[in-house]
């Protein structure tokens, strides 16, 4: 009797915090949409209990994910994560009619008292896949696929383009835009149409895993290498991948998700890379010679270290004038306004 009073008398368990995800794309096993769900699983385990998480896939940019963030919103979702750069606008509108509810959105620059931002020096990790570009290439030709031309996506061709250049004055990048960030039907097509114009290297800011199938389908015939993005897809490209910029979000979930549980979260403007734990570089393959090896490995320490920065100047665009001066590094301002190809980069811009 007394057991039984004493459970009685306690005061009912907290029901978990109700956390929502929004992604652009569908989860699957690799890509951008595939990691987020990663770290918001180890974050989900963290926590033992105490929270519980619901993702909604798929989501279109645009008046959609308004509706869709603003239905978690009155679904009692205390914290809700927005996965994609379109979702600015529509994250920052409903952020202001839920004052009491906490949004974080990804890759963005839109912030408030309940709004934070985050985002991943995605460019440190194409720098390094650029060099080993350089030194591997036999046609001196490396082949972009592109989703939309934001400054994110130009930082890694203009990055990538940059690591190649500096081993191999004679590199070009070409660039195909898909107007997409997930459709596997245009990212193979504009992959082989790169890998038929002389591409030996193939890469992309676009989140299937079609392009590094692509260079598979083409490695024994023509030579083509990979280097993925997002997420290791080795699986896809078991002798075409060289290595790829992979992104790690768990522990930054977990660590953003406690602060707001400990009620000390006072707002997030996180941009984490090599340094951070927020990128790192997929395993390198056994293809890629052991001088090379060494040699990316060390780099990849310098810049975690700030020895290396990938927009060290003199930055020169793709007309030659010049965007910084040798001896200064691109600031993170001038980074977060990136519009155009740095010298290298062969293709022309889309106008706006």
């Amino acid at each position: 009797m007394l057991a039984s009073t004493t459970l009685m008398g306690a005061p009912p368990a907290a029901a978990p915090v109700k956390i929502g995800y929004i992604y652009v794309s569908p989860v699957g096993d690799a890509g951008w949409t595939f990691q987020h769900d990663q770290g918001r699983k180890q974050m989900e385990a963290a926590f033992k209990g105490a929270v519980t998480t619901k993702f909604i896939e798929n989501v279109p940019e645009g008046a959609d994910a308004e509706r869709i963030i603003r239905q978690l919103a009155q679904d009692g979702n205390q914290i809700i994560f927005t996965t994609s750069f379109g979702y600015m606008n529509q994250t920052a509108k409903v952020a202001a009619a839920f004052p009491h509810v906490t949004f974080l959105h990804a890759t963005g620059y839109k912030t408030g008292k309940n709004l934070g931002i985050y985002n991943a020096r995605f460019y440190e990790g194409r720098y390094l896949n650029g060099v080993i570009a350089g030194k591997m290439t036999k046609t001196n030709i490396a082949g972009y696929v592109a989703a939309f031309p934001i400054p994110e996506v130009m930082q890694g061709i203009n990055a990538f383009t940059r690591g190649m250049k500096s081993v191999n004055p004679k590199a070009e990048v070409r660039v195909i835009w898909v107007n997409s960030w997930f459709d596997p039907g245009k990212e193979r097509e504009a992959a082989m149409t790169l890998i038929s114009q002389g591409a030996d290297m193939i890469t992309h800011h676009t989140d299937s895993t079609a392009v590094v199938q692509a260079a598979e389908e083409k490695h024994k015939e023509k030579g083509t290498w990979a280097f993925s993005y997002h997420s290791d897809m080795a699986k896809y490209g078991p002798t075409a991948q060289l290595t790829g910029t992979t992104h790690i979000w768990g522990d930054f979930y977990t660590k953003v998700v406690k602060e707001v549980l400990d009620k000390k979260w006072t707002g997030t403007n996180v941009w984490g890379g090599f340094k951070d734990g927020m990128i790192k570089l997929a395993p390198l393959s056994p293809s890629i010679p052991a001088d090379l090896k060494k040699t990316i490995l060390k780099m990849e320490a310098d810049i975690t270290a700030g020895k290396l920065h990938p927009f060290a100047g003199p930055v020169l665009d793709q007309d030659g004038k010049e965007r910084v001066p040798k001896g200064k590094n691109m600031t993170d301002a001038e980074l977060g306004a990136m519009n155009y190809y740095v010298q290298g980069v062969a293709s022309t811009l889309p106008k706006s």
